[in-house]
């Protein structure tokens, strides 16, 4: 949801949005949030003052706004981890990883996804386990 989101506000395919978009994306995903906070946690994000965010900063912006509890999306996130863990081997090979970056965003280029897998299979395995699969999806 958030990679969509991102996506859309990411016109010029560069990778990063202009951090008055993540106003408008919240409000659309119907988030509340107070515009001090947000205007804090952008600040935060944006440390080096370009004005801009790229997808990891926009996911922990997002995230820290997101009225869901923290169990409820734990269970969606494993119910979502285990359709791709067919065997039930507790991982995700990053081949599949890749089919599922690609179907959130069809605009990917190969280059952006094996920059992205090698963000998410911090251990260089090949595969991604729950923790970093939960890590990808929502930046902490």
């Amino acid at each position: 949801m958030l990679r969509r989101a991102f996506s859309m506000f990411d016109s010029g395919k560069t990778g990063c949005i202009e951090r008055e978009k993540v106003h408008t994306i919240l409000n659309t995903m119907g988030q509340a949030f107070d515009d001090r906070e947000l205007d804090r946690v952008l600040t935060e994000q944006d440390s080096d003052g370009t004005g801009k965010l790229n997808f990891d900063a926009f996911c922990k912006v997002a995230i820290h706004f997101l009225d869901e509890d923290d169990e409820a999306l734990q269970k969606e996130l494993k119910a979502a981890f285990r359709l791709y863990d067919k065997e039930g081997n507790g991982y995700i090979p990053t081949s599949s990883l890749k089919e599922i970056l690609i179907a959130l965003d069809d605009q990917l280029t190969p280059d952006q996804l094996n920059e992205m897998i090698a963000e998410i299979d911090t251990d260089d395995s090949g595969t991604v386990d729950f923790d970093e699969f939960m890590e990808m999806m929502t930046g902490d």
